[in-house]
C-alpha cells in the first residue's frame, strides 16, 4: 500500500549534517555571532560591513528560516544596489533553524501581551536589533527590515510592537495568511503538494537536510496512488506537526487566526513598502492584502505597494525579462531594485531623496509598462461584465437575452455541464509534474504563465470566449467571478481562469506564441466554504446556488485581435487535493469510498447570467 511505502522512506530517511554554504562578500568584513534573545535562546546572525566605509552606516536585516550560510550570494542581485548605497547588512537564522538555538513553529503566533516572559518573531527582532545597537560599532542607530516569502513575514513581523530603530520594513510576498490565500489553503481548498513538500521539508529536520519523501518523478501519480489525505497522516506519523494543523484544522479557526498576519495589523507606524509578483505561485495573496489592510491605517501616507511581472521572488533574480515565454521587453527586476528599493531604504535609512514614488506602482502586463496610482485598486475604474452564452461564446457587456418562445427540443439548453471524476482530475500544469523544489529542475516556478492549451479537449473544463478584439482593452483592479451552479453531488470545487488568447499569427519573432493562451488571473473556491471560512455547510443537491470566486487583481492590457477566454472546472491537481464531491465533515477523513463523480452545470441565463467581472482603465 503507497502509505506503508511512505513509512518505510520516513524511517530510513534521518537527520543529516547541516549544511555548509559559508562564502564571502568582496570589499566586506564578515562576523558570525550568537545573539541572545530574552529567554536565553542564542540567534545564528551574519554581520557584513563594508571594508571602506567612512561614517556611521544604518543596519538592512533579513531574518530567514533557510539559513543563512550561502547568504552572501543576495549580493550578486537581490542586494546589489542596496550594497552600493552603503549599509551594515545583517543575516540572522530564525529559532529553532539551521544555527539558531530555540524551537521552530511554523508562522509562529505572537506571544501574549500578558505574558512577559513568552517570545515570537517580534521579540526575537527586537532583541537581535537591540544587541546591534549596543555591540556593532559606528552605526547610525537606524534599522530596515526586509525579506521575500517567510522572510517577507518575518519583515512585516518587525512592524508589529515595532523597536524605535526600525524606520523601514518591506514585506515582500509575505506569507500573510496562509489558509485564506496563501500556501496551504486556497478559500479552503487544500494545495496537496505545496503543503506536503513544504511541511515535511521544513520540519523533518531543522536545515532542511533530510529529502522529501516522494518516490516517483512525476508527483502526479504518487499523489494519486497515496488515495485519501487520511493516508498521508498516518504515515506522517506525527512527525510534521504542521500537516497535523491541516488535518485538525481544515477550517478557517482560531488556529490559522493566530498564524495570520492580518490579525495583528492593528496599527501602522513604520513606513512599509509591499511587494508583489502578479504570477506569484506561492504568496500572490498575501502582498495585496497586506497593502490592503494597512491602507486602512495609513494617515500618513507611508504605505506603499509595487506589483510587478514576476513569479514567487522574481525581482530578487538578475533580470526580470521574461517569465516562461512571456517576455516583458525590459530588465523588470533591475528596474525596481535600482528604481524603487534603493531610493526607498535611501529615503528613510539615509534621508537621500527626493523620493520620487507614488503610492502604487504596478507592472501593466501586454502594453509591458509600469504605471503609477495615488490608490489602488484605481478609482476611476469602471466594472465589466464577460458573460457566458451558448456554444462557447464569452460578451462582453451583453446579458443573455431574455426567454424565448417555447422552442423545439433540440434547442440548446441554459447552462453547460461536466462530469467531474476524482479519480481523473486535471493536472494543474503539463505532466510530468516534477517534486516543486527539485534540484534537477521544475516547472513549479512558471506554471501560472504555462499554456493552458495544456486542458484541451478535456470533457471536465469549461471555456468560453470572445471574438477577436478590435481595441485593446485595458483591466487594473480586481477581477471577480461570479458563478450560479448545480452539483449532483454535496460539495465541489469552483477554479475559474481568466485567460489572454493569442492570435494564431504573432508578429515578430516569436512564432511559437501562435495560438498561446496565457493565463492572466485564476483562483480556487471550496464549495463548502461559499459563505463562511469558519462554518462550511453542504450544497444541495440539484439547487442553484451562487458562488463567488475572486480572483484578487490585475493590471494587464489584452490586446488588439487578441481573445479573451473564461475556462471553469473543479479539479486542479495536486496542487490541490481532490474534493469526494459527498459532504465528509473533514476531507482529511475522507475514505476511499466518499470520492464520487459528480455532474456540475453553470447557468447563463438573464435570472443566472454567470460572469467574470473586470475593472477596466482608459489605456
Amino acid at each position: 500500500m503507497p502509505v506503508v511505502v511512505l513509512a518505510m522512506m520516513l524511517a530510513l530517511t534521518g537527520p543529516a549534517g547541516a549544511r555548509s554554504h559559508v562564502d564571502s562578500v568582496p570589499g566586506y568584513a564578515d562576523t558570525t555571532v550568537m545573539i541572545p534573545a530574552r529567554d536565553g535562546a542564542r540567534l545564528h546572525t551574519r554581520i557584513f560591513r563594508p571594508r571602506e566605509s567612512v561614517g556611521s552606516l544604518p543596519f538592512i536585516m533579513m531574518r530567514t528560516p533557510y539559513g543563512i550560510e550561502g547568504g552572501g550570494r543576495n549580493f550578486r542581485s537581490y542586494f546589489k544596489e542596496l550594497a552600493a548605497e552603503g549599509y551594515i547588512f545583517v543575516l540572522q537564522d530564525i529559532r529553532g533553524r539551521y544555527g539558531s538555538e530555540g524551537k521552530f513553529v511554523m508562522n509562529r503566533p505572537i506571544r501574549d501581551p500578558k505574558d512577559e516572559t513568552g517570545v515570537d518573531e517580534s521579540t526575537d527582532t527586537w532583541d537581535t536589533i537591540d544587541w546591534l545597537l549596543r555591540t556593532v560599532p559606528r552605526n547610525s542607530g537606524r534599522v530596515g527590515v526586509l525579506g521575500i516569502s517567510y522572510p517577507g513575514w518575518l519583515a512585516a513581523m518587525a512592524g508589529i510592537n515595532p523597536h524605535p530603530a526600525v524606520r523601514a520594513i518591506s514585506p515582500q510576498a509575505p506569507m500573510t495568511d496562509a489558509w485564506i490565500g496563501d500556501d496551504f489553503f486556497h478559500n479552503g481548498a487544500f494545495r496537496l503538494s505545496y503543503g506536503f513538500e513544504y511541511a515535511t521539508s521544513m520540519e523533518l529536520s531543522s536545515d532542511g537536510s533530510v529529502p522529501v519523501p516522494i518516490n516517483r518523478y512525476d508527483t502526479y501519480d504518487w499523489y494519486l496512488a497515496q488515495g485519501p489525505l487520511g493516508n498521508l497522516t498516518r504515515a506522517l506519523g506525527g512527525k510534521v506537526p504542521t500537516w497535523l494543523d491541516f488535518a485538525k484544522h481544515p477550517t478557517y479557526d482560531q488556529v490559522w487566526r493566530n498564524r495570520s498576519l492580518i490579525t495583528y495589523l492593528t496599527r501602522l507606524t513604520v513606513p512599509t513598502l509591499t511587494v508583489g509578483g502578479w504570477w506569484d505561485q506561492e504568496d500572490f495573496f498575501g502582498a495585496l492584502e497586506n497593502y490592503r489592510v494597512l491602507e486602512k491605517l495609513d494617515t500618513r501616507g507611508i504605505n506603499y505597494l509595487v506589483v510587478g511581472p514576476w513569479n514567487h521572488g522574481g525581482w530578487a533574480r538578475p533580470a526580470g525579462d521574461s517569465l516562461g515565454r512571456i517576455a516583458f521587453g525590459d530588465s523588470t527586476s533591475v528596474w525596481f531594485r535600482t528604481r524603487v528599493q534603493a531610493p526607498w531604504f535611501a529615503w528613510w535609512l539615509k534621508d537621500k531623496g527626493p523620493l520620487d514614488l507614488s503610492e502604487a506602482t504596478v507592472f501593466e502586463t501586454g502594453t509591458n509598462q509600469w504605471r503609477r496610482f495615488d490608490q489602488w485598486p484605481p478609482t476611476n475604474a469602471e466594472k465589466h461584465q464577460l458573460y457566458f452564452r451558448a456554444d462557447g461564446v464569452l460578451f462582453l457587456d451583453q446579458p443573455p437575452a431574455p426567454p424565448a418562445p417555447p422552442a423545439p427540443p433540440a434547442a440548446p439548453s441554459a447552462y453547460d455541464e461536466f462530469r467531474s471524476d476524482p479519480a481523473h482530475p486535471v493536472p494543474y500544469r503539463r505532466r510530468p509534474i516534477q517534486l516543486t523544489y527539485d534540484s534537477r529542475g521544475s516547472d513549479w516556478y512558471t506554471w501560472l504563465v504555462e499554456d493552458q492549451r495544456i486542458t484541451q479537449g478535456r470533457p471536465d473544463v469549461l471555456s468560453w470566449q470572445t471574438e477577436p478584439l478590435e481595441q485593446d482593452l485595458t483591466i487594473a483592479g480586481d477581477v471577480v467571478g461570479r458563478l450560479f451552479v448545480t452539483t449532483t453531488g454535496q460539495d465541489a470545487d469552483w477554479v475559474v481562469k481568466l485567460i489572454d488568447v493569442y492570435p494564431d499569427s504573432v508578429a515578430g519573432s516569436e512564432p511559437r506564441m501562435g495560438g498561446y493562451q496565457l493565463m492572466v488571473s485564476s483562483e480556487i473556491l471550496r464549495g463548502r466554504y461559499r459563505n463562511s471560512f469558519s462554518r462550511p455547510e453542504p450544497m444541495v443537491p440539484g439547487r442553484m446556488t451562487p458562488v463567488t470566486v475572486g480572483l484578487h487583481q490585475q493590471s494587464y492590457a489584452f490586446r488588439r485581435g487578441h481573445r479573451i477566454m473564461v475556462q471553469v472546472q473543479s479539479t486542479w491537481f495536486p496542487v490541490y487535493d481532490r474534493n469526494p464531491q459527498t459532504w465528509v465533515p473533514n476531507i482529511f477523513e475522507a475514505r476511499a469510498t466518499d470520492f464520487r463523480a459528480q455532474i456540475h452545470r453553470v447557468y447563463r441565463t438573464t435570472r443566472h447570467p454567470s460572469h467574470v467581472e473586470i475593472s477596466v482603465v482608459a489605456p
